[in-house]
């Protein structure tokens, strides 16, 4: 599964290629509880998402994985 890197993370494409493990952690609207509990996904940062506000813009496949795709943005922990 993909992601792309807001800009405090791409440091200049350094961040290229690496894998993070991703979780859903709440909602950021109405939806609610669009987390799916205990999943979790890993990615590989493959683009830059300028205006992504300091985190990850996840792929459709892989936003799916951990939440209802029906919240468009979720609240997120990644390492």
């Amino acid at each position: 599964m993909i992601a792309a890197a807001s800009d405090p993370l791409w440091n200049n494409g350094a961040i290229c290629g690496k894998m993070f493990t991703v979780k859903c952690t709440g909602a950021t609207n109405p939806v609610p509880h669009p987390c799916y509990d205990g999943k979790e996904v890993t990615v590989k940062i493959v683009d830059h998402c300028p205006g992504c506000g300091g985190t990850l813009d996840l792929s459709k496949e892989a936003f799916a994985t951990i939440a209802n795709p029906v919240a468009g943005v979720i609240k997120i922990e990644y390492w």
